[in-house]
């Protein structure tokens, strides 16, 4: 495999460090982003929508998701209309249930059927998939976010579950499958080979991006020189 290759996947920055974002941004190795409320706590976003504005003063020509975080569907609501006014390449990031288990699928079927574009998130299963499917609207452009690290952490192979994801949102020209929650590079490989049009990776999942390809004596001869370094920068002896 060619190291410089580009994939043919779509790659999602996932993270909400502005600084982060508009470094790779800048660098054209994204396609868009995603962000949700635990990343922004993470990194320290105390105002919520002057974040969201602040960057979307920058990115302006690429897909961006902000997550609602009400757990009342008319709060839902309230909040989707008001974060998809941010901007043009806006999608809403709805969960796929509130906090009580409770489908989010009407509210989803209205916002889509209304003209918002929508990420529905935090989906683990084929059945949650086809409900989801069944209430995009065709004509607005979509994103079906599957969490296949999750389902991986769990002792399952995600891989069936996505292909039939793929499947099921055939008939939807305008969805698109989101592998999320990805843990390492390998995942990027394996979620083009499943057919999914977009995953989610972390700044250090795209840092190993030019290590697509590396002959593995060659960093089989890298590795030993790191434990040597690291040893000499320790002082260790025996």
């Amino acid at each position: 495999m060619d190291g410089n290759r580009k994939f043919r996947i779509k790659l999602f920055a996932d993270g909400a460090d502005i600084n982060d974002m508009m470094a790779v941004y800048k660098q054209g190795l994204v396609s868009g982003f995603t962000t949700n409320p635990s990343l922004m706590r993470k990194a320290g976003v105390r105002d919520y929508e002057r974040f969201a504005k602040e960057v979307l003063k920058d990115i302006r020509d690429m897909p961006i998701s902000f997550e609602v975080f009400a757990d009342d569907f008319a709060d839902m609501e309230r909040e989707a209309r008001k974060i998809a006014s941010w901007g043009n390449n806006v999608y809403v990031k709805i969960p796929v249930t509130n906090t009580r288990g409770e489908s989010a699928v009407e509210l989803i079927k209205k916002l889509s059927w209304d003209g918002l574009k929508l990420n529905v998130t935090a989906i683990l299963n084929a059945e949650q998939v086809q409900a989801v499917s069944e209430a995009l609207a065709p004509s607005v452009p979509s994103i079906v976010s599957v969490f296949a690290g999750r389902i991986a952490d769990t002792g399952r192979d995600p891989i069936p579950i996505m292909k039939e994801s793929l499947g099921i949102l055939k008939h939807n020209p305008k969805a698109e499958l989101l592998w999320a929650s990805s843990r390492e590079l390998f995942n990027v490989v394996q979620a083009e080979m499943s057919g999914c049009h977009i995953i989610t990776v972390t700044n250090e999942i795209l840092k190993k991006i030019p290590m697509v390809g590396k002959d593995l004596k060659e960093l089989s001869l890298d590795t030993v020189k790191m434990f040597h370094s690291d040893a000499a920068a320790a002082g260790y002896s025996i």
